[in-house]
């Protein structure tokens, strides 16, 4: 798995104190009209049952500025949770959903469905609001490590 190439992205869910997130390579878009993305979140995740209570997520697109948040996302050090908002600047569109203030693309999406299947499950949302800074590179996850993408 560490040889297919993806876009880093940060999956944001929950308001206030009750919110979490994590690194993920797995986003698709499933359909321009109307506007749906999927993800794949691990059911052991903290934020799986956050978006769960909460029926909304956010994808936030990365470039290589925001290693440091991809690896907050991704709990090196033990960051969990709300702590791992520290250090970025995020703001709200519609759902509450965090969004991250400069991410190349972010995504806020109304939970549609959580299908199962393995460990994870496949998260379906409807793109409520985009925001987007069309500039500069893409952050890329290949064979363990984090590569800016030259546009």
């Amino acid at each position: 798995m560490r040889l297919i190439v993806g876009n880093v992205s940060v999956i944001t869910a929950g308001v206030g104190d009750d919110r979490s997130g994590l690194v993920v390579i797995s986003v698709v878009s499933l359909s321009a009209e109307p506007p749906k993305v999927i993800a794949c979140v691990n059911r052991s995740s903290s934020t799986w049952s956050v978006i769960e209570r909460h029926g909304h997520f956010a994808v936030n697109s990365l470039g290589p500025q925001h290693q440091q948040v991809a690896e907050r996302f991704s709990g090196f050090g033990g960051i969990k949770g709300n702590e791992r908002y520290e250090g970025a600047d995020w703001l709200t569109l519609k759902t509450g959903a965090s969004v991250l203030s400069d991410a190349v693309a972010a995504f806020d999406c109304s939970l549609d469905e959580m299908i199962d299947r393995g460990t994870h499950s496949i998260i379906i949302g409807s793109v409520e609001a985009v925001r987007t800074q069309d500039a500069g590179q893409a952050l890329l996850y290949w064979r363990g490590g984090y590569r800016p993408l030259d546009a």
